[in-house]
């Protein structure tokens, strides 16, 4: 099951569609989908989770920790929404493309993907752009 917290005023508004397209890519990367939630909260709640469990004394848009078990995904995927609105800024994207991005990538991550190498960064950004141009 795929949910959605806040712990901030953001809220997504189409809830069902993108947990459709977040099931939809598990099913096409042959996992199960498992417990998946994202949780959106401000830089703030985000740094401190960062310093705390990461020992990273950073800004970052994403952290997820990953409890799957074989290939059913499980985990907790915290966003940073003042991260992604800064970042779609910078890349000049909208909010809702950069939003959609950052949530498949922590799911990507899930699967298996890396993004620590040159031509893993390649693979992981190819994976997105597909998932990407699959949104309904």
């Amino acid at each position: 099951m795929i949910s959605f917290n806040y712990e901030t005023k953001f809220s997504l508004n189409n809830e069902l569609e993108v947990a459709d397209w977040i099931a939809e890519t598990i099913a096409q990367e042959e996992r199960k989908e498992g417990e998946i939630n994202f949780v959106f909260c401000s830089d703030d709640y985000l740094h401190k989770l960062n310093v705390e469990f990461l020992n990273h004394d950073t800004l970052t848009d994403i952290i997820s920790f990953d409890y799957s078990v074989g290939k059913e995904l499980h985990g907790d995927i915290y966003i940073s929404v003042d991260r992604v609105n800064e970042n779609a800024l910078e890349f000049g994207v909208s909010f809702e493309d950069e939003l959609a991005r950052v949530m498949i990538h922590g799911v990507l991550h899930y699967c298996g993907y890396k993004d620590k190498t040159e031509d893993e960064k390649a693979l992981m950004r190819s994976k997105e752009n597909d998932y990407l141009g699959r949104r309904s």
